[in-house]
């Protein structure tokens, strides 16, 4: 199972998140989940890193990518996590056996 975890500062924003595990519906590879899931992920910290130039720290492995922001979460960044947590959302929604999603305040 895919478990997100999505990080919420006192401000409202969200300052990051961390996916960790593989879905396990099909075989490496062929996983629309794990796609799914990776897709959302891998874009926001794309968004955040290449797009708004934000500095993160991150963790990328098999199976697990961590990404928090280095400074307070604004507007613009709100916007890059809050539309994955969205999507990441609607999946578990649709393969609740396979991912589930949590958050947390900090």
């Amino acid at each position: 199972m895919i478990r997100v975890s999505v990080y919420w500062g006192a401000d409202g924003g969200i300052t990051g998140f961390e996916a960790v595990d593989h879905a396990g519906m099909a075989p490496r590879g062929q996983d629309i989940v794990c796609a799914g899931v990776s897709a959302l992920t891998d874009t926001a910290f794309l968004g955040l890193t290449k797009h708004l130039e934000r500095e993160v720290d991150f963790q990328p492995a098999n199976g697990k990518l961590s990404v928090r922001l280095k400074q307070s979460p604004d507007s613009l960044s709100d916007a890059i996590l809050a539309t994955m947590l969205l999507g990441i959302k609607e999946i578990e929604k649709q393969y609740p056996k396979h991912v589930r999603v949590s958050e947390s305040r900090r």
